[in-house]
């Protein structure tokens, strides 16, 4: 094990605390599961997992330290993860009141089949958790704290934040395609557009809210 048992226990408890805890990413996931099914979620939650490596390197190589003592830098990346987060929120927000085409409104109320699911291509699940994740400076500043403290100075400095970035992909993937499967499951058992939209709503609504609070800041 490249990192001390004692620390990564420790580092174990924190990374599953902070992984099972609400936030974008697990509303992400959700919505996408609900807009094109289980590979949907598992994709965006791969999207979103293999940014963690990003940010564990770059508080490895002492870049997050750069971005944040770097007020230029660091107000780029906010507004970036700001921008992107309302852009989320406003497609999220379209699609709960885009209306459902007549017959199939029909046949919903009738009961006839559940509400199909909109495919997307898998570059662009994987892209839309990839640039959350990435462009969230919370996260950046939240590995630039957390990791160092896990890691032996003794040892290799990136090695070791590659590693636990690894376990917390591990946590994280899972969770999250369970959470899609919930998702995937509520639909098979009926719940119908009214949920789909109020998920888009609430979803667009927290992304909308986040990103303005995040450039406010």
């Amino acid at each position: 094990m490249w990192v001390p048992s004692e620390l990564f226990w420790a580092y174990l408890v924190a990374i599953s605390l902070l992984t099972v805890t609400p936030g974008v990413d697990t509303l992400l996931v959700m919505r996408n599961a609900g807009r094109g099914g289980f590979q949907d979620g598992c994709v965006t939650s791969a999207g979103i997992c293999s940014g963690l490596f990003i940010h564990a390197s770059l508080s490895a190589l002492g870049i997050s330290m750069l971005l944040v003592e770097t007020a230029w830098a660091f107000t780029a990346l906010k507004w970036a993860g700001a921008c992107y987060l309302i852009w989320l929120g406003l497609s999220s927000l379209r699609q709960a009141i885009k209306r459902a085409p007549e017959k199939r409104a029909e046949a919903e109320v009738a009961g006839d089949h559940p509400v199909a699911m909109t495919s997307v291509a898998t570059a662009v699940a994987f892209r839309e958790g990839l640039l959350s994740n990435v462009l969230n400076p919370k996260t950046a500043l939240f590995y630039m704290a957390l990791l160092p403290q896990f890691i032996d100075p003794a040892g290799n400095t990136l090695q070791q934040s590659l590693f636990l970035a690894a376990i917390h992909f591990l946590l994280a993937m899972m969770w999250q395609c369970a959470l899609a499967g919930v998702v995937v499951r509520s639909r098979r058992l009926g719940v119908g557009q009214g949920a789909k939209r109020a998920l888009n709503a609430l979803t667009g609504g927290f992304f909308v809210a986040i990103g303005a609070k995040l450039a406010s800041q």
